[in-house]
This record gives structure tokens, sequence and C-alpha cells, in this order.
């Protein structure tokens, strides 16, 4: 299964990294078999953890900036494996907490990939524990074991994480067929209905004109404009709630467009699909801020970095409410990318987006962001 760019389970991870830290520091400072005895712990076991929660720290603040650099899961990947053999080379013992180290390395790849990339890990883990005792001496035969044991653990990790994973598919597959057969229901029973109708009402009009009967005509004229109105408002509110988002009364929160100065500054080359996305977000951008914002001046700058493409869609208009998700018609476009947007907290009618360079290798399911 391809790695989704998933934020919170990220930050998740993180927190869970540097509570390990403190505990392992903890148990091995308490702990009299290991790493310097009872209420000791040998400087370079001292150095070692202090560098693993300073490492942990700097991975979740660097995860709560948004967006998050695309590198950061596979520097993790490879700085706990790395921290999980020095541990185990400097404390290994009886108690040693190095096995929890190798175990989370597991866990955190197991929880976003299926079996196939936490055999991996798991076959990684094994190897460095395995060169470990390699180098250290006086290790007793059932310390390779506990190798085993590694590897025994990362392989119920990889299968229970891709069972999860098919169940997940599966449970996606049915609720997308659910919801198929309802649309397709509602749209039969309401709207192709009140679309018939409509026709039967224009051939009504075909025919008060043929006749000459212009009152007639516009009477009827009204009442269709009317209907039409009426399914207009339905349709929308209901495309709302396909969306998930509350719908007040129609139009209840919509401002009359304004014709604001546009100032858009692009650098960057992309390939068809992906340039098209990114228009298409600048322009509903764009729209959004004409259509609610009551802005004088809009810009748009759409630039490319090394990792993603940056588009910054700011005004000077009346903003977001505190607490407001941005659109859902550019989160959409933006999530099916594999990327992220958020609105920036200091600037309150910014919307800054990120959209990986490769949106193949990152693309997920739409979620509200």
């Amino acid at each position: 299964m391809k790695r989704d760019n998933f934020g919170a389970l990220d930050l998740d991870v993180a927190r869970t990294r540097i509570v390990l830290s403190l505990l392992a520091m903890l148990s091995l400072y308490a702990d009299p078999s290991t790493a310097g005895g009872l209420f000791h712990l040998t400087s370079y076991s001292l150095i070692t953890l202090l560098c693993h929660l300073g490492y942990s720290a700097s991975t979740y603040i660097v995860l709560t900036k948004r967006p998050a650099p695309q590198w950061i899961w596979p520097v993790t990947i490879v700085l706990d494996l790395t921290f999980a053999t020095v541990i185990a080379y400097l404390t290994e013992g009886k108690t040693s907490p190095s096995y929890v180290f190798f175990v989370f390395a597991i866990i955190a790849e197991g929880i976003r990939t299926g079996l196939r990339g936490t055999l991996w890990m798991t076959l990684a883990g094994v190897g460095l524990y395995l060169f470990v005792i390699g180098l250290s001496e006086g290790f007793a035969g059932y310390y390779v074991m506990r190798a085993v044991y590694l590897g025994i653990a990362g392989y119920l990790v990889g299968f229970f994480g891709q069972q999860r994973i098919n169940y997940e598919t599966r449970m996606r597959e049915l609720e997308a067929q659910s919801e198929r057969e309802t649309i397709a229901r509602s749209l039969h029973d309401s709207y192709v209905q009140s679309l018939a109708g409509v026709n039967l009402r224009l051939e009504t009009c075909r025919e008060l004109l043929r006749r000459g009967r212009s009152d007639d005509l516009s009477s009827q004229l009204a009442e269709l404009q009317i209907g039409v109105a009426r399914e207009y408002d339905q349709v929308r509110s209901y495309i709302r709630s396909l969306a998930g988002l509350d719908d007040g009364s129609p139009h209840q929160f919509e401002i009359a467009p304004a014709d604001p100065l546009v100032e858009v500054r692009s650098d960057f080359s992309a390939r068809g699909p992906v340039a098209e996305r990114i228009l298409l977000i600048a322009l509903e951008g764009l729209r959004n801020a004409r259509k609610h914002a009551k802005a004088n001046l809009v810009t748009i700058d759409a630039r490319a970095t090394e990792e993603n493409f940056i588009i910054i869609v700011n005004d000077d208009g009346i903003g977001f409410p505190p607490g407001a998700d941005p659109p859902w018609t550019i989160a959409s476009h933006v999530t099916e990318s594999g990327g992220q947007v958020y609105i920036d907290s200091k600037h309150p009618a910014k919307l800054t987006i990120a959209i990986p360079r490769a949106p193949e290798a990152n693309k997920g399911i739409w979620r509200p962001i």
C-alpha cells in the first residue's frame, strides 16, 4: 500500500516517540542490571538517550509545521533503527530497553504500510540486532533468540496491519457502492422527475407560443422559473450534504460578487494533469474571493520547490471565521493530489497549498484538512 500523507498519524507517532524516550531513560536510570547500575547512567548511554529525546522533540516540532516536508518519514525510519542499534550496543542486559526501540520502529512502519513494508523494516531490525550481538562479547544464546522473537513480532504486526488495510479498503468500497445507490435513487426519484416536469412545461410553452397566447405563456414561464429556482436550491443543498457540509437556507451566507484587482505570479513547470489542477485551485481561490470575501485585491502566487508546488491565495477581504475549514472544493483537489492546505492564522484570508511533485506517491482519500 502506498503511503498517505497522514499528518495527524505522524504527530501521534512523534508524541509516542517522545514518551518512549523519557520512559526508556527513566527505566535505565532505575535498572540495576544495565547501563551503569542502580540510579546511574553511563555517560555514553546518557548522551545517546538525550540525543534520542532531542531527535524525538525536533521531529514533533517539524511535523507541526504545515506543509510538513515529504522527507521527514524516511528520515525517521533510518534514525529509529539507528538509535535502536546504538542503544542495544550500549545498554544490552537482561532488561535492556533496546528491544522496545526496535519494536517501536516496526510498529511505526506497520501502521502506515502493509505487510511488505513492515517485513522489510523487520528484516532491517533483526539484521541490526544480530550485528550488535556479533560486535558484543559474552552474549548468551538467548540473545540470538530475541532476534528471532523480534522477527516473529514484526511479522505479526505486518500481518495484522495488512488485514486492517484490506478491511478498510473493503469497507470503503462497500460504503462507496451504498452511497452511489443512494445518490442514484435520489436523482431518479426526485431530480430526474423534476426535469421531466420541466420538459413537459417547456412543451406546453411551445404550444402556447404557437397559438399566440402570450399571457398564458408568460404565466407558464413564471411558474417554470419558480420551479427551476426551487429545484436549484434543493440540488445545491443536496450537493453540500454529499460533501459533508452544513447548509443553511439557500444563499444565506452569500455575498454579491465583487470585481477585485487580481495579481497573479507564477513560476513553475508541470505535466498537463498537475498543471491543470494547480490552475483549477487558483481559479477556485479567485472565485471564492470574488463571491464571499468582499476583497479589493486578490494575489495568487504559484511556484515550485524541490519537493512541492506551492500555491498561495491571499486577499484583503473579510477572511475566514475562527476555526473555519478550508473551502471544500479546494480541499478536495488538494487531497486528491496528496497535498495539504491550511489557513494562515496570522492572515485569516490567506490559503497556503502544497502539492507534491509526485502526487501518485501520496494520493489519498479526501478528508477535510
